[in-house]
């Protein structure tokens, strides 16, 4: 019972689906969203990333194209009495532009950032593993935070109308 009143007040506030299920204009207009190559293994990260979501379509067949530049650092935040750092922030910043192929125009051109804090410890292998990991975790967040961005851009009507 709680459930449906629940569903019933929702309704009215409206709330409705970003996608509208797979074959729902978004949906297609995402799927045709071709991600061009992004330096570093970092770019390698969030290239996958945004393909796993967006679907990675190819060139040739895609409608519009998504251009990606990062920019990430590590800096060492907290320095001890003996001057050695004992936690340090990684920093990914990505700014993108989702262009319409057809006419060449730019429809969304924006930015991403995310941070990570890294304890420093004693065992070189645990830094270095806790460094990827933060790594692996941002290119997803920042993947996350385009990929919503494009997909209400898209929603809103500024993409092209399908044939």
């Amino acid at each position: 019972m709680a459930a449906a009143l629940a569903l019933l007040a929702l309704t009215g506030c409206g709330l409705q689906p970003l996608y509208g299920g797979s074959a729902g204009p978004v949906a297609r207009d995402v799927s045709a969203v071709a991600i061009s190559a992004i330096e570093g293994k970092a770019g390698y990260l969030v290239h996958n990333a945004l393909a796993d979501r967006l679907g990675g379509a190819a060139l040739a067949s895609a409608r519009y194209r998504l251009d990606v530049r990062l920019d990430e650092r590590l800096i060492g935040k907290i320095v001890r009495a003996d001057d050695a750092i004992s936690r340090e922030r990684r920093v990914m910043r990505a700014r993108y532009q989702l262009v319409d192929l057809a006419s060449g125009a730019i429809l969304l051109d924006a930015s991403a950032d995310s941070d990570a804090g890294i304890d420093i410890v004693s065992s070189e292998y645990a830094v270095i593993a806790a460094e990827q990991t933060a790594q692996e975790n941002l290119a997803r967040d920042i993947a996350n935070q385009i990929v919503t961005r494009v997909a209400a851009t898209l929603r809103q009507g500024t993409a092209a109308p399908h044939p």
